[in-house]
């Protein structure tokens, strides 16, 4: 996507483990134009070393979209940087947020928060092979520390290298005793601390990540912050985003209904079947299209059964779509 022509990063979905694949980014992106889209994390490891198409495969259609590297070295993070901008991503961003074990074992992810030097020398490193975004998205502290001084400083640390956009989740990580799940629900929020930063570096893009559920949360946060990055809601809500382009973006295009993003979705479904993938494997992704709605039982019930997954094409979807209509009668 040309660069002038990408939306601000005023909405975005996290990346998210095993939940943010390409099958999910094209479903939400049939309800969403503008929203920024982000790949589950990768490690550098497995750009390097594993099947570059696998994890970088995209539809054209997912723009704008970035790509979430999981590394510390900085010269296997530029390898990746390259392979990124090469794919046609929007942007890359480094994670130095995600709390689990797996990631501190490679001494990566929230653990470099504690490295803000080495933050520095990795978004350097990245800017310096690519002309894309490169971005990082961080907690406030880890463990016991948690004072705004210290984010602060990690973020003035990382912005002499040249990084202008910061995501931040406005909790703490604690490293030890805490599963992600935990760490994602017991650290308290502390969006003031991001209010703060974006007041006193205004030259910096700041966007707010953490615990946000609804359309009034995001434009109260709008009102403090440049952006808002919103997780686990837009995955098992997904029609929230429905209102995104029109309240956030000026957006007045006609939206899909729920009925028409399944209809959207299937030449995209047989596609797939094609190149080897299964129903299953993205109907998953659109078990909460019909989240508080009559019918969405039907919907979850038609779309998760083993039976009916079981050597199915995308005719189930709309099989699922009547089931789900025929509640709502």
């Amino acid at each position: 996507m040309n660069q002038a022509a990408r939306p601000a990063r005023r909405l975005s979905v996290a990346p998210m483990l095993d939940w943010t694949d390409r099958h999910y980014r094209y479903f939400a992106r049939l309800i969403t134009r503008h929203t920024w889209l982000y790949t589950e994390m990768v490690t550098t490891g497995a750009l390097l070393h594993g099947d570059v198409g696998r994890h970088l495969r995209y539809h054209e259609a997912e723009h704008p979209i970035a790509l979430q590297l999981g590394g510390s070295e900085p010269a296997e993070l530029a390898q990746c940087a390259r392979l990124a901008q090469q794919w046609g991503y929007d942007e890359v961003n480094l994670n130095v947020g995600c709390p689990s074990e797996r990631v501190q074992k490679g001494a990566f992810g929230a653990c470099l928060m504690a490295e803000p030097r080495l933050v520095a020398d990795c978004v350097q490193a990245m800017r310096d092979v690519v002309d894309i975004d490169v971005t990082v998205k961080h907690r406030i502290g880890i463990d016991h520390i948690d004072s705004y001084d210290y984010m602060r400083e990690f973020v003035d640390t990382v912005a002499e290298a040249g990084c202008r956009t910061f995501i931040v989740h406005a909790r703490n990580a604690i490293l030890k005793g805490l599963s992600p799940k935990e760490n994602r629900e017991i650290p308290p929020l502390k969006y003031d601390y991001v209010y703060r930063l974006k007041q006193e570096r205004p030259e910096l893009e700041i966007i707010i990540n953490g615990g946000i559920k609804t359309n009034a949360e995001i434009a109260g946060h709008l009102q403090h912050v440049d952006g808002v990055m919103v997780g686990r809601e837009a995955y098992h809500n997904p029609y929230l985003m429905a209102g995104w382009d029109a309240d956030f973006y000026g957006d007045a295009s006609p939206v899909y209904s729920r009925g028409k993003v399944v209809e959207a979705l299937l030449p995209y479904v047989a596609e797939r079947l094609q190149d080897g993938s299964s129903v299953r494997h993205i109907a998953r992704h659109v078990l909460g299209l019909f989240h508080g709605e009559p019918g969405g039982r039907q919907w979850r019930r038609l779309l998760s059964d083993a039976k009916e997954l079981k050597d199915a094409d995308e005719s189930l979807f709309i099989r699922a779509l009547l089931a789900t209509q025929g509640q709502m009668a």
